[in-house]
């Protein structure tokens, strides 16, 4: 197992160079000190991949072909100043600070688990916690000349690895009017207040609770005065979808909306952003994984399906055998208590590094064919 110090050592060098996502600079300077540790660790320098202004790292390890995709990211939801409230401690077993549970401390499990190895791609992005929407296209490349892709995302409650995730879908529902005067002369206007609430409600029937299919709206605007009978609104909606075939349908629905009130118009944008990562893209890596942490005399971790998304959905949507929340043990992230359990990383690590080492060593598995890239 790797020794508990390094981990703990390079995991608060991490933590201690802030990194929200949308600054930039911040993110540029993350990207410096994880290359260095992770160099630190392998052995060789990672390609720094700079896409819309954005730090990304990629190390390709050994002379054969990459057969395995480990993925992480560097970037946090944490703002600037964070340490100061939340600083990198270590007390009682509990390791705690800003982006340490999601999901820096995944990243050095990644880095001690495949120093050494041969046929690994590490990619470490810089934009997971926006959607990766300058990253996306390069996961998927990595992901389709891969035979299986490994998240280092954090673990679900008590460490069981994510072997499902719901598919996201982000929309804005427009709603266009006719402006009037709401006292002198209401009935020559087109409410969108009015059309808006009508399309709140038919949006929310499209959701499904059987299949495990969520559509709600959020942020919703109209209007400008009170005196005007509003001539536009809008409001967002997120959907979380469970398979491809009800992220399809809901894609379908919201953008048949029929408008209610004569005169009125509906206008919809955006649409899916992440595929859902169902479970037959991780059932036989889980199985895997739990025939190799019996044989290293750990107990079986257990799975779990989550409504959060992650880049795994990405290389599932790619048809990439993926499993997720490889990572750190512990809990809160996003919030004040994100706190990583110590004593859980250095056999969590060395379950990555041995299942690694299991897929690359077994090119009779039908998860690990040649590795050409998928069309």
């Amino acid at each position: 197992m790797p020794a508990l110090n390094e981990l703990l050592a390079d995991i608060r060098a991490l933590v201690e160079c802030e990194s929200p996502s949308a600054d930039l600079a911040a993110v540029g300077r993350s990207a410096e000190v994880v290359a260095r540790v992770g160099t630190a660790r392998l052995g060789v320098a990672p390609e720094r991949i700079a896409l819309d202004g954005r730090a990304h790292l990629r190390w390709r390890l050994g002379a054969e072909p990459s057969r395995v995709l480990v993925l992480g990211h560097h970037d946090t939801v944490w703002p600037i100043g964070s340490l100061a409230d939340h600083p990198c401690t270590v007390e009682d077993g509990v390791l705690r600070g800003p982006g340490c549970f999601d999901m820096k401390a995944g990243l050095v499990m990644a880095f001690h688990a495949v120093a050494g190895l041969d046929g690994v791609t590490l990619l470490v992005t810089g934009d997971e916690e926006l959607g990766a929407p300058s990253s996306r296209e390069l996961i998927e490349k990595e992901a389709r000349a891969a035979s299986a892709a490994l998240v280092l995302e954090a673990s679900a409650d008590g460490g069981a690895l994510k072997t499902e995730r719901k598919g996201i879908s982000l929309y804005e529902v427009g709603v266009v009017g006719r402006a009037a005067h709401a006292g002198l002369e209401p009935e020559r206007g087109v409410n969108s207040t009015v059309e808006l609430s009508h399309q709140v409600l038919a949006v929310s029937a499209i959701a499904d609770p059987s299949a495990g299919t969520t559509v709600t709206p959020t942020a919703a605007l109209a209007g400008t005065t009170t005196n005007t009978v509003p001539a536009a609104g809008s409001f967002a909606v997120d959907v979380r979808a469970r398979t491809q075939r009800e992220q399809d349908r809901v894609d379908r629905a919201i953008r048949a909306l029929p408008p209610v009130l004569p005169g009125a118009r509906i206008e919809v944008t955006g649409g899916p952003n992440r595929p859902p990562l169902e479970a037959a893209a991780s059932a036989a890596l889980y199985e895997r994984v739990c025939r190799i942490a019996a044989r290293l005399g750990m107990p079986e971790p257990g799975s779990a399906a989550v409504g959060g998304g992650s880049d795994g959905n990405i290389t599932a949507g790619v048809g990439t055998p993926t499993l997720d929340g490889l990572g750190a043990v512990g809990g809160g992230a996003h919030a004040a208590d994100e706190h990583v359990l110590v004593d859980e990383l250095p056999g969590r690590t060395a379950l990555l590094r041995a299942l690694v080492e299991d897929l690359l060593a077994d090119s009779t598995n039908p998860l690990l064919g040649s590795g050409a890239t998928r069309p």
